[in-house]
Order: structure tokens, then C-alpha cells, then sequence
């Protein structure tokens, strides 16, 4: 999922201006209190690459964070390993408020069951600070497919099992299990065809090489409006800003279906609760700006700030729904 390319270089630009040698002091281990906190800067381990949608999001945070909170708060970009090297280091960081990660759908949900071997349990060694958002996929498909709906689909796809293919970025990755998942519940069977990355996996769906793939809003907008793809069905449980005519996947057919992106600032188990209060608190209120609210409007989301505990039992939910989709595409060990 992308932001556009001129705010994220804007949004890197202008975090990066804040310097990187913020980690003069110490680690103060016994900081427990909230009062006094942040009293040093907070390490923002982000666990991408910077100019992606999770870089972006967490600089505009940790940026508004250091505003109102006096301390700046770090990035820390550490990419690798799909996004768990990052979430590895900070699950056996220092639990002491002063090291958070921005947690994704790939880290924190699906991570264990792609990797047995991961090294770290979301659920275990990481604590929920607060929820950022959802971001929900697009299924489209080339205009020579013979379906204006994704129930016409569902009906060519069963009259033609197995001879409909739809791209993703890699086996593993959020594109494909949100299409295993419709594949699941609509018992249909179109072919996967994995590519590099989601940009010439595009190249080929709007070439008509493949006939489908569920991608992000934004990255699929362009070629929706200039009708080189066709929009069929939003992932998420209500239909995106950017395409409020376009139905939601169990509206149109499939109900019960609902899956999107997940990102949320989550810390070091056994975090000082009072500390992670304050984080909330503090990240529900960056959430409500008008800057933050009009970034995440590009993804067609809108804030979901929440709760930790009602974060932890999103996270147990979401693990429960995944773990038997990746089991059942015999993918562990993929990540």
C-alpha cells in the first residue's frame, strides 16, 4: 500500500532534519513513571525502508509525538526479513517505554505462521500501544475479463475453473492471502501467479497478461479511472472514500468476508503501563489532526485509534482468522 510519492518525500525530508544523534544518553532502565516521561529520546523502530506508507506514517507520528511531548522520537529504520527483523529487535529490546515499533499486518499477524522459526510471538513479546489504521486491498480486473461485479466473476470463475490467473507480489504477502481468502469463501479457483513486487505485477494486470489482483486503493486508482482496470470489490468491512461507489466484497456476495491492513504502535512486552497509557493518550490525539487524517485518506482509511487491550484481542483475532489460511497454502517457512 503507497503513499504519494511527493508527500513521502516531503515527510522523509523534513523527519530526517531532526537529526539522528538524538541517542546521547544512557538507557535510563528504571523509568517507570509517566509524569516525568518521555525524559530522553524515544527510539520509533520502523521496520521498513524509508518512503513506504509504514515510514510514512510513523515519521508523521513520532513527529507530532516529539511536538507535543518535548523529546524527540527517533525513526529507526532496521528493513529485513519482511519486516521481523525490526519487530526481533525491539520484542527483546528494553521494556522501559523508551524503544516502540510501528507494527504491520506482516509482523504482527502473519509473521508466526509464515515463520515458525521467528524468534519472537507477538503475542508474548510485544505489547499494544494503540491502533493506527486499516487500509483495505482493491480487487480489480482487466477490462477483458467478462465481469462487471464480483458476483459476475465468482459465476466465469466457476464456469472456467482454473483458467484465471491473478497476480501478487509474493507468495505470503497481504495481496495474496486476501485473495486465497475470496478464493476460500467463494470456492472458486483462479491460478496465483507470484511476481517480484507489486509494480510489475501491475504492469502485466494492466497489460492483460493476468486477469486480477487485489492492490492497494491508491496504487490502483490511476488505472481505474483511466478504465485500464476494472474496480470490482473493496476488502474491507465498508467501502473506501476514494471509491464510494464501489461495493465492499461482502456486500457483493461473499458475506462475513473482511480483510484489510493493520498497522499499530506496539512496544516491548511488559512495557510500564502507565507509560503505554500515555502513549495512547497521546497517539489518539495525533490521529484526530487534520495532516495525519488527510495522509491516511490517500489509503482510503480513516483513523481507529483504540484501546491496548482492545488492540491485543484485534491482534488474537486476526491471528486466529490467518494461521489457517497460511497453513492451508502450505506456505510456513515462506517468510
Amino acid at each position: 500500500m503507497s503513499i504519494p510519492f511527493p508527500y513521502r518525500v516531503a515527510v522523509v525530508r523534513a523527519s530526517l532534519l531532526t537529526g539522528f544523534a538524538a541517542f546521547g544518553c544512557a538507557p535510563d532502565l528504571h523509568a517507570q513513571r509517566s509524569d516525568d516521561y518521555p525524559n530522553r529520546p524515544v527510539r520509533f523502530v520502523v521496520p521498513y525502508p524509508p518512503g513506504g506508507n509504514t515510514d510514512v506514517f510513523a515519521r508523521l507520528i513520532g513527529a507530532r509525538l516529539s511536538e507535543r511531548l518535548g523529546q524527540q522520537f527517533v525513526m529507526d529504520n532496521r528493513p529485513g526479513a519482511a519486516g521481523t527483523l525490526g519487530a526481533a529487535m525491539v520484542a527483546h529490546g528494553a521494556a522501559d517505554g523508551y524503544t516502540i515499533l510501528m507494527g504491520t499486518f506482516g509482523n504482527m499477524i502473519v509473521a508466526q505462521a509464515l515463520n515458525p522459526r521467528l524468534g519472537y510471538d507477538p503475542l508474548v513479546h510485544l505489547t499494544p500501544v494503540c491502533s493506527v489504521a486499516s487500509p483495505p486491498g482493491l480487487l480489480v480486473v482487466h477490462p477483458s475479463v467478462p465481469a462487471s461485479s464480483l458476483r459476475e466473476l465468482i459465476a466465469h470463475a466457476k464456469a472456467n475453473p482454473a483458467k484465471l490467473n491473478y497476480a501478487s507480489p509474493g507468495a505470503g504477502a497481504w495481496n495474496h492471502l486476501f485473495f486465497e481468502l475470496l478464493k476460500q469463501r467463494a470456492a472458486i479457483n483462479l491460478v496465483h501467479v507470484p511476481y517480484k513486487g507489486i509494480g510489475p505485477a501491475t504492469v502485466d494486470l494492466v497489460a492483460g497478461h493476468v486477469q486480477a489482483a487485489i492492490a492497494s486503493v491508491p496504487s490502483s486508482l490511476q488505472h481505474v479511472r483511466a478504465a485500464r482496470l476494472r474496480a470490482l470489490a473493496v476488502t474491507g468491512e465498508a467501502r473506501s472514500q476514494l471509491l464510494p461507489d464501489v461495493p465492499t466484497i461482502a456486500e457483493s456476495g461473499v458475506p462475513g468476508y473482511r480483510a484489510a491492513g493493520w498497522f499499530a504502535v506496539v512496544a516491548p512486552a511488559k512495557s510500564p503501563e502507565p507509560i503505554v497509557r500515555k502513549l495512547n493518550a497521546e497517539i489518539v490525539q495525533v490521529l484526530q489532526t487534520p495532516e495525519m487524517r488527510a495522509v491516511l485518506a490517500q489509503e482510503g482509511a480513516e483513523p481507529n485509534p483504540a484501546e491496548p487491550q482492545a488492540v491485543a484481542r484485534s491482534i488474537r483475532g486476526q491471528i486466529q482468522q490467518w494461521a489457517p489460511v497460511v497453513r492451508a497454502l502450505g506456505l510456513a517457512g515462506s517468510s
